[in-house]
C-alpha cells in the first residue's frame, strides 16, 4: 500500500471496497471505503481555521456542498446540518461560495468552540448604494 506521496500524477484511486454503482447508491455513511480514499483518511490535521455553520441564516442552497473538495458538508433530510471536521481541511471554499448576508458559513480558529463562534456572528450588512 502506498501513501499519497508515492502515487504517480494522474493516478486513479477507487474509493469503494466493492460494488461500484451499487455502493454509490447507498448513503455515504453506509458505504465501505478503501483505506486510500479521502473518506477513509482524515486531513483535519492540516486545518488552522474551520468553517462554522449557522443554521439560522442558511437557505439550504447547497453551494457549499457542491464545491467542497472534501465532501465535508453534511446534509440530512435535504438540509445542511453542519461540517464533518474529520474530513474538512479548512480551505474555506464553502465560505467563499455562500450567498447569504451575512454568510451562513464563516471561518473561525480551529480551537474555538462552535457555540462561541455562533455567539458573535456578524449582523446583516446594509447594501451599499451605487453612486451614479
Amino acid at each position: 500500500m502506498k501513501d499519497w506521496t508515492q502515487l504517480e500524477i494522474g493516478s486513479v484511486l477507487f474509493p469503494f471496497e466493492k460494488g461500484g454503482l451499487e455502493t454509490l447508491r447507498q448513503h455515504n455513511n453506509a458505504r465501505s471505503y478503501t483505506k486510500e480514499s479521502s473518506y477513509g483518511t482524515s486531513v483535519a490535521h492540516w486545518r488552522i481555521d474551520k468553517p462554522v455553520h449557522n443554521s439560522d441564516i442558511c437557505i439550504n442552497c447547497f453551494n457549499c456542498w457542491v464545491y467542497c473538495p472534501d465532501a465535508a458538508i453534511l446534509v440530512r433530510d435535504e438540509k445542511l446540518t453542519g461540517v464533518d471536521y474529520v474530513h474538512c481541511k479548512g480551505c474555506g471554499v464553502c465560505v467563499s461560495v455562500c450567498p447569504t448576508n451575512p454568510k451562513s458559513l464563516l471561518m473561525f480558529n480551529n480551537n474555538e468552540a462552535n457555540e462561541e463562534a455562533l455567539s458573535h456572528w456578524p449582523a446583516k450588512e446594509d447594501k451599499k448604494k451605487r453612486e451614479e
